[in-house]
C-alpha cells in the first residue's frame, strides 16, 4: 500500500547542503501526510519536518527552521528535504514517514544516514 524508500544521504562538511528524497513505490489511493524524522547517535527519534497532502501545511522543528525545506511532488509520489547550512548536530539517520488520512496508519522508510563533519 505504502512503500517508502529514502535516498540522498551521505557524508558532508559543516555548511554544506544535501537533498534527501523519499519515493512511495506502493499503490496508494488515499491522501496521506508525509514527514521526515531523524535519530541522532545515542538519542531518541525526533520529528524534523512534515507536510500535508496538498503541500500547503508544513511543520519544522525549531532546530531546522530557516535551514531545511520540505516539499513533495504528488505526481511523482516523492517527498524531499532540502538541507542547507548543515551542522554536525544534524548528523543522524533520517527516516521518511507517511500517515494515511483515512485511518491514521503510519508507514516508515528504512532510513538514510547523514553525517556532517566539522
Amino acid at each position: 500500500q505504502v512503500e517508502l524508500v529514502e535516498s540522498g544521504g551521505g557524508l558532508v562538511r559543516s555548511g554544506d547542503s544535501l537533498r534527501l528524497s523519499c519515493t512511495n513505490s506502493g499503490r496508494t489511493f488515499s491522501p496521506y501526510a508525509m514527514g521526515w524524522f531523524r535519530r541522532p547517535p545515542g538519542k531518541e527519534r525526533e520529528a524534523v519536518a512534515a507536510i500535508g497532502w496538498f503541500g500547503d501545511n508544513t511543520y519544522y522543528a525549531d532546530s531546522v527552521k530557516g535551514r531545511f525545506t520540505i516539499s513533495r511532488d504528488r505526481a511523482q509520489s516523492t517527498l524531499y528535504l532540502q538541507m542547507n547550512s548543515l551542522k554536525p548536530e544534524d548528523t543522524a539517520v533520517y527516516y521518511c514517514a507517511a500517515r494515511l488520512t483515512k485511518d491514521g496508519s503510519d508507514y516508515w522508510g528504512q532510513g538514510t544516514q547523514v553525517t556532517v563533519s566539522s
